[in-house]
């Protein structure tokens, strides 16, 4: 009786791993696909840039603390309250930045004073608007000043150049699989890219806010063109 039950779990064993052979033979002669072909093109729109962003800076130092909080907060709220003046949602919004303080340290060791600084962002589509404000406020100097493009303008670039990138893989493709010798073609996969190219940021502009303020004088404003980029690639099955 023990050879029998053997014999026959044996004899399953075998039916199993031959019965399986057969599959592994199936799937090794699947054939590669033929008449693949991989394409990319690619389209470039450009704009006039449409928004500004001005980021306002100071620095104070001093051996009180709460003496250089101050000093801060009220450089600050004078520049918030001249930039209020001038707000108008979305052609002119104003935002408070980065606001430290942290201690400065003696060559030896120990605190022997404290650090700190102020930001403010005034940003819109106003751009001679924004231009003007900066001359007013003379509490704070320019940092930084970067151009972009308004989320409607990038998505209007975005579609226009989806639209030519679309256009100029469907005439590649054709244009390949007859030159390969296919009548046409069907899409197997295919992706969209899109990039935006960043925007600018000038140095020209650190200028000490106390000559700005005395004569009035508006921050020179050239915003320039945005280039947005659509990518398409993918593979295409020639027949």
């Amino acid at each position: 009786m023990r050879c029998r039950s053997s014999i026959a779990v044996f004899s399953c064993a075998a039916t199993l791993v031959f019965g399986a052979a057969p599959a592994r033979s199936q799937v090794a002669q699947i054939p590669a696909p033929q008449g693949v072909l991989s394409l990319s093109t690619s389209a470039t729109v450009e704009v006039p840039r449409d928004l500004m962003s001005v980021t306002l800076s100071t620095t104070r130092e001093g051996t009180d603390a709460a003496l250089v909080q101050a000093q801060l907060k009220q450089a600050l709220d004078a520049a918030l309250g001249e930039a209020r003046k001038a707000a108008r949602p979305g052609q002119l919004d104003v935002q408070t930045g980065a606001f430290s303080l942290s201690p400065r340290y003696a060559p030896k060791g120990g605190i022997n004073g404290w650090q700190g600084s102020a930001e403010l962002t005034i940003e819109g589509r106003d751009m001679p608007a924004i231009g003007q404000l900066i001359g007013r406020v003379s509490t704070l100097t320019v940092a930084r000043v970067g151009y972009g493009l308004s989320r409607e303008l990038r998505e209007k670039a975005e579609s226009d150049a989806g639209a030519q990138a679309i256009e100029r893989y469907r005439a590649r493709a054709t244009e390949f699989a007859r030159q390969f010798g296919y009548a046409g073609y069907a899409i197997r996969e295919v992706s969209v890219n899109t990039n935006e190219s960043p925007p600018v940021r000038p140095v020209a502009f650190q200028m000490r806010a106390a000559q700005v303020a005395s004569a009035d004088e508006p921050l020179p404003v050239q915003a320039g063109n945005g280039s947005v980029v659509v990518n398409v690639s993918g593979t295409i099955q020639m027949k």
